[in-house]
């Protein structure tokens, strides 16, 4: 039945990242085992693109194979393996794999296979259990079997998106610029993906883009995504204009001659000049002081520049692209930014959604962010408690990103400081994230008393937040799927999560 269900999707119009999921779901109802994941190889790591049974932030981590011998293993050969209980190898999804006690649980038998697509290896597919010798050596036939029919669905997956790519124009990444693939913006949000849409197509045109939003939330991997996506063979290059001082600034963006002020002993070429046939990222663009803004006007307006002490002007071939935090039309009204340079500017302008609003992209950044800092510090596994998961969903962020990669790192110090063993599954609580939501923090693990909780009523309210927020992760995000899951009339649902604070 199983083929069936697989062979069915392979000639059903889905979207690819639908296609993949229900292969996994598929091959976990088949072999009756507690995840199942697919895992593509880039640049020496693997990235979960599909995953059945493990916590939603997997979805960011980003597996260095070289730092997991499983994975490694598994790469190394063609056929099925089996890691048989009691195997010395670590598993990657230790403490990883989602169960209802909320517990950091080990992985007690994996299987896995490595993936060609077009006789280039793609990547791997795991499955794991928790229960002891829930696989056998038939069970690791029939992954085989079904091995056909999964490359089948990636390649399938890959020509779609092929077809797609062929409507948009060529991009840079294709034709050997300087960046050659995109940057990884991790996040599955809709506000996030409408975002990435909307780059896409704007990046195919040269007009000025100012990126705008609050600190921290990467307005640099968005400007590396318009170059990547635009026609510009040339390189990128950064400049971050709250670090310039005035009375360098106009040497570092223009250039200057020999001569041109003490110190000048030879030519330069100034950041413009570097830029040719690529684009300028200009970050903080409304620190620039005002004899600089109008200097950049005219680069903007005539694609010309001059060199400091030349009398000659230069013609460039440069796309700008601006950033700021900052509101630029109060600086146009109190004097601080001229008014034709900011309109000049902002021709595009883009919003960039802060994090709060991003909702599920939060635990998959901080299980990116907590992979980088399990590897950096030699750490068996590291994972985040239900309540530091609840935490980090109803916190504010102000710093944004930057300010969560902050927040697990030091929580991750904090625990090892505090006697957490390296050897040891760690599991970091809502307490040592030290975020003050301005409430009490909910106690939420299954596996503690609730006598921690003040009355039954915040016990009752507390399990009843895990319990749904877990089946809500389940199912990415989706609300009708999660009241099917716990066989609840949608609007009841609905109700029930206001009121729990949910939503």
């Amino acid at each position: 039945m199983d083929e069936e269900v697989l062979l069915a999707d392979l000639v059903m119009a889905l979207p690819p990242a639908v296609r993949l999921q229900r292969v996994v779901q598929t091959l976990r109802s088949y072999f009756k085992c507690d995840a199942v994941a697919l895992l593509h190889e880039q640049d020496e790591h693997l990235i979960p693109v599909a995953a059945e049974g493990l916590e939603q932030e997997v979805f960011g981590r980003r597996f260095k194979v070289a730092l997991h011998p499983r994975f490694s293993a598994i790469l190394a050969q063609r056929e099925a393996m089996r890691f048989r209980p009691g195997t010395e190898l670590p598993d990657p999804y230790d403490g990883l794999l989602a169960n209802q006690l909320g517990l950091p649980l080990p992985v007690h038998d994996c299987m896995g296979v490595s993936l060609y697509v077009e006789g280039q290896r793609w990547g791997i597919l795991t499955l794991d259990a928790l229960q002891q010798d829930a696989f056998d050596e038939t069970m690791r036939l029939e992954l085989a079997r079904h091995i056909i029919l999964v490359e089948a669905a990636i390649r399938m997956t890959r020509l779609e998106e092929e077809v797609r790519s062929l409507r948009i124009q060529p991009t840079a990444h294709e034709q050997g610029g300087v960046y050659t693939q995109l940057p990884d913006i991790i996040g599955r949000s809709p506000v996030l993906q409408a975002l990435l849409q909307e780059l896409q197509v704007v990046a195919t045109s040269d007009v000025p883009v100012t990126l705008l939003g609050e600190t921290g939330v990467g307005k640099e991997l968005f400007a590396r995504y318009l170059h990547v996506r635009s026609q510009r063979t040339g390189p990128l290059i950064q400049v971050n204009c709250a670090a310039l001082p005035e009375s360098l600034a106009e040497s570092e963006l223009f250039g200057h001659v020999r001569g041109a002020f003490s110190g000048a002993t030879s030519d330069r070429a100034g950041r413009f000049e570097a830029a040719e046939g690529g684009t300028l990222f200009l970050d903080e663009v409304g620190e620039l002081p005002m004899p600089i803004q109008a200097k950049l006007l005219r680069a903007l307006q005539n694609g010309e520049i001059q060199r400091l002490g030349e009398d000659q002007p230069r013609k460039v071939q440069v796309r700008i692209v601006a950033a700021t935090n900052r509101n630029l039309q109060m600086s146009v009204r109190e004097g601080a930014f001229r008014a034709d340079l900011y309109h000049r500017l902002s021709v595009y302008p883009v919003p960039i959604p802060p994090l709060r609003e991003r909702g599920q992209d939060i635990l998959m950044l901080a299980g990116h962010f907590l992979e980088l800092n399990r590897a950096r510090m030699g750490l068996r596994s590291v994972r985040l408690s239900a309540e530091a998961e609840y935490v980090l969903m109803q916190y504010a962020w102000p710093g944004n990103v930057r300010e969560l990669e902050h927040v697990i790192s030091r929580a991750i110090i904090k625990a090892v400081s505090q006697g957490g063993r390296r050897t040891d599954m760690m599991t970091l609580s809502a307490q040592i994230l030290d975020l003050d939501l301005g409430m009490p923090t909910p106690k939420v693990h299954m596996s503690e008393s609730f006598t921690v909780a003040t009355t039954l009523l915040e016990a009752t309210h507390a399990f009843q937040r895990h319990y749904i927020q877990q089946a809500l992760n389940r199912c990415e995000g989706n609300w009708s799927a999660t009241a099917r899951v716990l066989n609840l009339d949608p609007s009841n649902l609905h109700k029930l999560a206001r009121r729990l604070g949910l939503r």
